[in-house]
C-alpha cells in the first residue's frame, strides 16, 4: 500500500499544530529546502525529501528533552515511510539518548543541513542580505569561530558532511543555492 503523504500545505498547517515558536518554524522551511535541494541534486524524491526536513524537529517545541521520540511515533501513528522516520530518529544522533546512525542517503542529507542551518541562520540575521548573496567564505569564517552561534555543534556538522561526503565547502555552497529563494526570516 503507497503511503499518502501530506501537501506542502497540509505539512505546514501540521507543523502549526506542534510548533509555535518562529524560530522554529523558520528552520523547517530552511531544512525542508535544503534536504529538498539535495533531492533534486541527487534525482531523489523531492516531496518526501522535502517533508523529512520540514517534519523532523516537529516535537522539538512541546518535548525538547524527548526529541525526536514523539514524532517518531506520530509518523508512525500517521503512516509515513520507513525512510522518513529512520532519517529523523537518526538526525539526533548523540542527543536525549538517541543512538541510531544515519544509512540511507535521506538521513546523511537531513544530519548534514539541519545544524548548519543554524549557522546561515545566525549569520543572516546578523547580515541581512539575500540568502543566495551570501559568500562560502563568510559562512565558513563564522564555522570557525566556537563563539559564533555557540549552541551549534561544530563537531555534529563535521561528521554529518563526512557521511554524506561532501566537502564544506561545496555544502555551503549548495546551501546557499537551495536557501536562496527564501524570504528574510522575520523571527524577532
Amino acid at each position: 500500500m503507497k503511503t499518502i503523504l501530506p501537501t506542502k500545505d497540509e505539512a505546514r498547517a501540521l507543523l502549526a499544530e506542534h510548533v509555535t515558536d518562529t524560530y522554529q518554524r523558520f528552520h523547517a522551511e530552511m531544512v525542508g529546502r535544503a534536504v529538498e535541494g539535495y533531492a533534486e541534486k541527487l534525482g531523489e524524491d523531492t516531496h518526501l525529501w522535502w517533508l523529512t526536513g520540514y517534519l523532523h524537529d516537529i516535537d522539538y517545541d512541546l518535548h525538547p528533552n524527548l526529541h525526536p521520540g514523539p514524532s517518531l511515533d506520530w509518523f508512525k501513528l500517521w503512516g509515513y515511510p520507513e525512510s522518513l522516520i529512520h532519517a529523523v530518529e537518526a538526525h539526533a544522533i548523540g542527543f536525549n539518548g538517541f543512538t541510531q546512525k544515519p544509512e540511507t542517503p535521506l538521513a546523511h542529507a537531513l544530519l548534514a543541513c539541519d545544524e548548519i542551518c543554524g549557522i546561515f541562520y545566525a549569520y543572516q540575521k546578523l547580515n541581512p542580505v539575500p540568502w543566495g548573496e551570501i559568500k562560502v567564505s563568510s559562512i565558513k569564517k563564522k564555522f570557525n569561530e566556537p563563539k559564533f552561534a555557540p549552541g551549534i555543534s561544530r563537531e555534529h556538522i563535521t561528521n554529518a558532511i563526512i557521511g554524506f561526503n561532501i566537502s564544506l565547502d561545496d555544502h555551503i555552497k549548495n546551501l546557499i543555492e537551495f536557501l536562496g529563494a527564501l524570504p528574510t526570516p522575520d523571527t524577532n
